[in-house]
């Protein structure tokens, strides 16, 4: 067995500005967006794809909160397998949130965002794609800086 390398220290710090303007662009999209359980479910998607434990930990007691189904939270990782637990547009939102936070694949296939389109109208779509990049924004700001699930301190 090989030993892991030391961590790295990482600084905690976000300057107040920029958390305060983040918190403000989430906020607005989910307003946006009209659907808070959607946007926990497509938060929740994003997250697991970063491995992101601090924003996993936070938008799954918000859905749970929310009354958004245990069945649905335990079923994210494999929604497209798991028939009719998701409806289409739930479906559709999840399709896009990974296609838009797996961008190093590539590009949003134009199937994936017409999809997206059949379901949301223009306004609500362009809510949607600002809740997913948001959360994106947000994991790579705590993944980078190492902040585990649970922190205060961020």
């Amino acid at each position: 067995m090989t030993a892991r390398p030391a961590r790295v220290a990482r600084t905690t710090y976000l300057d107040p500005a920029v958390r305060s303007a983040m918190r403000a662009v989430s906020a607005a999209a989910k307003k946006g967006l009209g659907d808070p359980a959607l946007a926990e479910l497509v938060q929740i998607r994003a997250s697991q794809l970063n491995h992101c434990a601090f924003c996993l930990d936070m938008h799954l007691a918000i859905a749970r909160e929310q009354g958004v189904p245990q069945q649905q939270l335990d079923l994210l990782p494999a929604w497209e397998e798991a028939g009719d637990v998701f409806d289409e547009r739930e479906r559709a939102a999840l399709a896009l949130t990974e296609a838009v936070t797996l961008l190093t694949e590539g590009s949003v296939p134009d199937e994936v965002y017409a999809n997206a389109a059949e379901h949301f109208d223009e306004a609500r779509l362009a809510h949607l794609v600002a809740v997913v990049t948001g959360i994106n924004s947000w994991n790579r700001l705590m993944v980078s800086r190492r902040i585990p699930a649970g922190s205060t301190e961020w």
